[in-house]
């Protein structure tokens, strides 16, 4: 029971300098540090501090950039409006087309995009204006952008993956690869519930009555083409033995600054504006990883989550008990913080209990990456509802919340599905072994 009370300690030290405003970077580092102070040694803090130096001084991390890069510069300059046109034109006539032609454009957007507010960004600038004009209803087309937004984490390349892979020492190549079915079945799950909502509500999308010609559609899909390549460099790299994680995010970051500047796309404000988004998320994901590593060396010396494991794997309940609580509890956090910040600190506690449990680590991460995606559009600090309201011209942080609810839905089917069919996440990285 002790290793539990350390936990409940934590947590509320935690929400405590939360509450003071505190960002949660800061207070795991502060927790981190007085705990081992206090309970470890004084002089431990050192061996904190070398800890953090040699793990954020790891060659993989240089791929955090790389993609971050990548992403930024596909959206300041404007190749994303190819994605969005080519889906909106081939989908147009099914029921809520628009809509769903902006979760497909977010699931091509996603495959050279680890970011979920970037992909939210860039979509919702695009669609939402669209979708408005053609009669949309503000909370359906905010919903479907939102949610579509979240793909840009689990479809591969994908930042929190690489985080997860960090912490767990899971290899990136294998996390990637194990997205790719997870990322497509839920785009599916999100298309089917906007035809749901729209055959129940028809209101919120009206019919649109305008053929496109198929010259018009196979010219739009052509000028999508450019992205399909950068996507296939990167991901086609990785696997076909050619290149690295890393060495692939630097293919794909030069590819995107030659095509983008070979289309007259890629102004030097431009850049200078990807350059700066790139920095920002960079320092940030650093930021949580060395807050992470601070309460995490803290947490293992008071013997936490080994003591969790114990005591969960102990229980005399089946193991997909365990697995439901601790999604539920998941989905709680998700309702308070960041994304990022949950997998830091919820990864390094109940990892020992997932392969106590004879779970397999790459499985958790899809399944946690999936909760983090729901953590993205769930009120009241879903970040990608803030992200739309400011990229999207006339959005409003209510529409966004209510619109975004029943997207929910699907994302927990997907949960579901995962937990009871593990091989549509390990089926293609069991293919490498």
């Amino acid at each position: 029971m002790i290793p539990l009370l350390w936990f409940a300690a934590f947590v509320a030290a935690l929400i405590f300098l939360m509450a003071l405003r505190i960002p949660v970077a800061v207070s795991m580092g502060l927790i981190g540090m007085a705990g081992t102070a206090a309970f470890v040694s004084p002089r431990a803090i050192v061996q904190i501090a070398n800890l953090a130096y040699s793990q954020t001084g790891s060659f993989v991390l240089v791929v955090v950039p790389l993609f971050v890069l990548m992403g930024e510069v596909i959206a300041v300059s404007g190749l994303g409006t190819s994605l969005f046109r080519a889906a909106a034109l081939w989908l147009r006539r099914l029921p809520g087309g628009l809509a769903i032609g902006t979760i497909a454009a977010c699931t091509g957007f996603a495959a050279v995009c680890g970011s979920s507010p970037v992909t939210a960004a860039t979509m919702g600038a695009l669609s939402f204006p669209e979708m408005v004009k053609r009669g949309y209803s503000k909370r359906l087309a905010l919903g479907a952008t939102a949610a579509g937004g979240t793909l840009g984490i689990l479809i591969p390349p994908s930042v929190p993956m690489i985080l997860y892979g960090v912490i767990t020492n899971t290899s990136i190549g294998k996390l990637f690869l194990a997205g790719i079915l997870p990322g497509l079945m839920l785009a599916t799950l999100l298309s089917l519930t906007v035809i749901a909502q729209v055959m129940l509500r028809p209101q919120d999308a009206p019919k649109i009555t305008e053929i496109s010609s198929t010259r018009e559609r196979i010219r739009a899909t052509g000028e999508a083409a450019p992205i399909v390549l950068i996507s296939f460099m990167v991901i086609g790299s990785i696997y076909a033995g050619i290149a690295t994680p890393t060495e692939a995010g630097a293919v794909g970051a030069a590819a995107a600054i030659l095509v983008s500047a070979l289309m007259r796309k890629l102004k030097l404000t431009a850049l200078r504006r990807a350059l700066d988004g790139t920095i920002r998320t960079t320092a940030m994901f650093m930021l949580l990883l060395i807050g992470g590593i601070f309460s995490s060396f803290v947490l293992t010396r008071l013997g936490v989550p080994q003591g969790l494991s114990a005591f969960l794997t102990g229980l005399d309940v089946p193991s997909w008990v365990i697995i439901i609580a601790i999604n539920v509890f998941l989905l709680v956090l998700g309702m308070f913080m960041d994304p990022l910040s949950i997998l830091v600190i919820v990864v390094p506690i109940f990892l020992h209990t997932i392969v106590g449990l004879g779970y397999d680590p790459i499985w958790f991460g899809i399944l946690v990456t999936i909760q983090i995606e729901i953590a993205a559009i769930s009120p009241p600090v879903g970040f990608n509802l803030f992200v739309l309201r400011s990229a999207a011209p006339g959005a409003t942080l209510q529409d966004a919340m209510m619109g975004s609810l029943i997207f929910i839905v699907p994302m927990l089917v997907g949960v579901g599905l995962l937990m009871v069919f593990p091989d549509i996440a390990l089926f293609l990285p069991s293919l490498l072994r």
